[in-house]
């Protein structure tokens, strides 16, 4: 684990102390991160993976601890007068941390080698399939309804209510302050499965997945050209992901 905080603390270091790099360069090397290292690293680790000889114990035990986790955090907003959706958000992830491949893989490998790093790999490669799945279900969704979700500023409408009376808009606030243009949750539900379509992350563990089926099933091999193309680049993941980190901590 120490190798990652490495990269962790130069990068807070060459933001914070050393002024190495500006914001702009900074969204630079994060954007680089995004759209080809992550890619690559989820890419590798996923298409390695055995579809067929998953461990259901060990993942049923993720998505109870997920949902107990879920629930405190749930319980805790509704009622603990301080609370606040952000928090509640970054407890979540803190509380999953391990199971991602950046900090889970080298983690768990250390603690139990091989067949530790194995049970991340699946925790990852089934989370996001049913993040991608629930996503795409909600496009699907928003796309069959009508295009009445974004209402006409110059022809204001109440904002609807949910029955316990709570918001279920987002209000989009323009120059001046003037709040128009509410949108319901379906609509930005709708935008943010749009923005998911872009992040090429997803089509990496999509196609990882895709390629350990084909390859575990008919018992064939990644070409050593192609495995090697990969590897070049995902082998910064771990350390370009935590440098990014840093950066913005």
């Amino acid at each position: 684990m120490t190798p990652l905080y490495v990269a962790l603390v130069l990068g807070y270091s060459s933001v914070r102390w050393w002024r190495v790099f500006k914001p702009d360069q900074c969204d630079a090397i994060n954007r680089f991160n995004c759209y080809f290292i992550i890619p690559f690293f989820t890419f590798q680790f996923t298409s390695g993976v055995d579809p067929y000889a998953l461990n259901f114990c060990f993942l049923t035990g993720d998505v109870v601890a997920k949902a107990i986790a879920a629930t405190a955090l749930a319980l805790w907003a509704k009622f603990a007068k301080k609370s606040s959706f952000a928090w509640v958000i970054t407890s979540f992830n803190l509380s999953s941390f391990n199971n991602t491949l950046v900090v889970g893989v080298p983690l768990l490998k250390a603690m139990y080698g091989t067949a530790g790093e194995d049970l991340v790999v699946q925790s990852s490669v089934i989370q996001s399939l049913v993040w991608i799945l629930l996503f795409m279900l909600e496009f699907w969704r928003a796309s069959s309804c009508s295009s009445n979700d974004v209402v006409d500023e110059e022809k204001p409408q109440p904002i609807s209510m949910d029955a316990d009376g709570s918001n279920n808009a987002i209000v989009v606030v323009v120059d001046g302050g003037a709040a128009v243009a509410p949108l319901n949750l379906r609509s930005t539900m709708k935008q943010v499965g749009a923005k998911l379509g872009k992040n090429p992350n997803c089509y990496a563990c999509a196609l990882g997945v895709i390629w350990a089926l084909l390859a575990k099933r008919w018992d064939f091999e990644m070409p050593s050209i192609m495995e090697g193309s990969i590897l070049i680049m995902a082998k910064a993941g771990s350390g370009v992901a935590m440098f990014s980190r840093g950066k913005w901590s």
